[in-house]
């Protein structure tokens, strides 16, 4: 599948804290990958050398004073998105285990839903696994977001996704800073704006080097609290416009500094 997808239409966001070690090479690769679609890294508050690696590697860099988190820091790059015209955006990870080759098939698929998420436990792939409590609550949140968005779905909590069309302006307004509210509320966000959401395959690789944001050790607390942040966003409620004229709006790119 071709890579080209036009720059003013999808721009890339990496969401990173503290990442210098894998940040620089992410955006090579993913610049070699999609030479023609933008990489932002969001550093979220990082204390060492992320921004300037991310810079570095040729990518635009939105530095926030404080660490928000991935929901505050894609938040942030979704609304930079907007501003400056782009009708998608990507995230993919900075520490690399996401691969840049398969982000045109997630954009491909924008052409039929507002938000596709690329699913890790394809069929037949055993590159990727999760054991215990963490596997159980994946499993669970799976089947529930399924009901909820009416797609299938097997990764709910997947990082790789790829946003456009009205899910776009809702998440720059509306996208969730709380533990594991960038995948599991974001969902249910995304369906009371009457957003569609679908899955494609994708593949998971191990991390280029620090250490992971989940330990094993911390399985049955992500268990507890997947659960209770999935009870959240099921209960509360959203003041989110569901009309028509919700939708990005291609405008101008900007390529200079990050503003």
């Amino acid at each position: 599948m071709s890579s080209k997808v036009p720059a003013a239409r999808a721009i890339i966001v990496v969401p990173a804290w503290n990442e210098q070690l894998n940040v620089g090479d992410t955006v090579r690769e993913i610049r070699a990958a999609t030479p023609d679609i933008p990489v932002l890294v969001v550093s979220d508050g990082s204390t060492d050398r992320t921004a300037d690696c991310a810079r570095e590697a040729g990518a635009l860099v939105l530095e926030l004073p404080y660490n928000l988190g991935v929901g505050g820091a894609m938040r942030a790059g979704f609304r930079y998105a907007v501003r400056h015209g782009y009708t998608a955006a990507v995230q993919v990870d900075a520490d690399g285990q996401h691969d840049p080759k398969e982000v045109p098939g997630l954009l491909a698929k924008l052409s039929e839903a507002d938000v596709v998420i690329g699913g890790r436990f394809t069929q037949g792939d055993e590159t990727y696994k999760v054991r215990g409590p963490r596997k159980w609550a994946m499993v669970v949140l799976s089947k529930v977001l399924s009901k909820v968005t009416k797609a299938k779905l097997t990764d709910a909590t997947s990082g790789f996704k790829a946003t456009g069309g009205r899910a776009l302006p809702v998440f720059a307004e509306h996208y969730p800073v709380e533990y594991l509210g960038d995948t599991v509320e974001s969902l249910v966000i995304a369906v009371r704006a009457g957003c569609k959401v679908v899955q494609v395959p994708a593949h998971m690789r191990p991390r280029r080097g620090g250490t992971p944001s989940h330990r094993p050790i911390k399985s049955m607390i992500y268990l507890f609290r997947a659960g209770f942040a999935l009870l959240l966003a099921l209960i509360r409620r959203y003041e989110i416009p569901a009309d028509e004229s919700l939708q990005a709006k291609p405008g101008p790119v900007k390529e200079g500094a990050v503003q």
